[in-house]
């Protein structure tokens, strides 16, 4: 199978989805002749024209809000946020709007926006380019929430969050861009609301999003040098998330350790402990526990002190191997 960098997958899927149905539109800012901030819209505008291709004013407020209309009215726009942390310009046509038009309506409107929002440290570019902030929008009903990991999960994803008649945000991180993956040349989508497992293992579970899946499993293979075996899940969707998959991994290792690359408190791995603490305590050894960024933002030029990795994904497994049980 043929290896794509996980930003040319990205291209790709909206280039074929573009193809595919007429409806779907871009909006952005630099998504035209600039081809995007990061390169993911390169070569649509020349291909699709400057009707479908649309480079808009700097007001994320306006773009999301213009999505809104549009999606209202038929169209199936794909908004790129250029920093996930400017999405908090948009939050009133996201959360008020967006989310919410479907059921308001009583389903008479379907509001398939798609928003791209590049997310996460590693580029050391600053506290407002630089967070995650997917826990906002899983707390929001109406929205679905995608966090791909590899090369092959950002394009079948991104079009099947492209084909849903709901508003899908897709959490892209960008230091994950580079990265290179198997991609099939055949059409496909991968399912929202399924995770999956990446590597297999009998003593603690680890699930974990985005980049911290890539740390999860160098972890991994470190912690097999001590003899502990951990099945690394890669939860791909925040909302929906897949309980079957990870309470089934629960139900085998009966230990817990989640990781994602936000901050830490009030973050998703909370609502996954409360979940599995809640529905399946009868089944855990150890408390769970969970690995994030500290309560702060993130510090320029410091993020290897601040970005949670693979060293906090092993102090975490063998911390709860050597605590022993509750009992």
């Amino acid at each position: 199978m043929r290896e794509l960098r996980y930003i040319r997958a990205i291209n790709e899927a909206l280039h074929e989805e573009m193809a595919r149905d007429e409806t779907v539109v871009i909006l952005g800012e630099d998504v035209g002749m600039g081809g995007g901030a990061f390169g993911a819209t390169r070569g649509l505008y020349e291909r699709f024209g400057p009707e479908r291709v649309m480079d808009m004013p700097i007001s994320e407020a306006a773009i999301t809000g213009i999505a809104a209309g549009a999606a209202a009215g038929g169209m199936r726009p794909v908004v790129e946020i250029m920093f996930m942390d400017f999405v908090g310009l948009c939050m009133d046509a996201i959360v008020n709007q967006i989310a919410k038009l479907r059921y308001l309506s009583a389903g008479q409107y379907v509001v398939p926006v798609v928003l791209r929002l590049p997310a996460g440290g590693g580029l050391n570019a600053g506290p407002q380019h630089s967070q995650c902030l997917e826990a906002w929008f899983a707390h929001v009903p109406g929205l679905k929430v995608v966090m791909p990991s590899t090369p092959y999960d950002a394009k079948g994803l991104l079009k099947a969050a492209i084909r849903d008649d709901n508003p899908v945000m897709v959490v892209e991180h960008k230091a994950l861009y580079p990265r290179l993956g198997e991609v099939p040349k055949k059409d496909y989508v991968v399912p929202i609301g399924e995770a999956t497992v990446r590597r297999q293992g009998k003593d603690v579970t680890v699930v974990a999003t985005s980049r911290m899946v890539w740390e999860a499993l160098e972890a991994a293979k470190i912690l097999e040098s001590d003899g502990i075996d951990v099945e690394v899940i890669d939860l791909v969707s925040v909302v929906p998330w897949d309980k079957k998959t990870v309470f089934a991994s629960v139900s085998k290792t009966h230990k817990l350790v989640i990781a994602h690359e936000a901050v830490r408190d009030f973050g998703i791995g909370a609502e996954i402990a409360a979940s599995v603490a809640e529905e399946l305590l009868g089944e855990l050894d150890a408390p769970i526990i969970r690995v994030g960024a500290p309560n702060c933002p993130v510090p320029f030029g410091l993020e290897r002190f601040y970005l949670p990795g693979q060293k906090d994904v092993i102090d975490a497994v063998r911390k709860i191997v050597t605590r022993g049980t509750f009992l």
